[in-house]
């Protein structure tokens, strides 16, 4: 398994947010699936990855297919909330240092979509609020 992954996979599993800052490159990007523009800098991409924990990983997460090379990874997950079935892709890229430069989030059906916008809106203004 490719070392960039096995890291990743680390974090997801323990929820690691000390270890998820120091994996982020200070110029990192975030493509969320329901905010229109990028979100740049660690400190906000730290926020909203975090607030994606919350929000994703309950006890039916699961990745299922990976697509790895050295800079770029793919990951299909699939994730139960409220009843909802949501699919999605979380596409990173990985920069020579192994830190995240790029991460890019699609979901897939729209009810899912509207869902994880509510949530992760929810949950971000509570972050923001202090």
């Amino acid at each position: 398994m490719n070392s960039n992954l096995e890291t990743w996979h680390s974090i997801i599993l323990k929820q690691d947010k000390e270890k998820l800052s120091k994996i982020l490159a200070d110029d990192v990007v975030f493509y969320s699936p329901v905010v229109h523009t990028p979100q740049k800098g660690k400190e906000i991409v730290f926020m909203y990855l975090s607030a994606a924990f919350v929000v994703f990983f309950n006890d039916t997460f699961k990745y299922v297919r990976e697509v790895v090379n050295e800079t770029e990874t793919l990951l299909e997950f699939e994730v139960e909330i409220d009843g909802i079935i949501v699919n999605g892709i979380d596409m990173i890229s990985w920069n020579s240092d192994g830190k995240i430069i790029n991460f890019k989030v699609m979901l897939r059906p729209l009810k899912a979509v509207n869902l994880i916008h509510q949530k992760m809106a929810e949950l971000l203004m509570k972050y923001q609020e202090g």
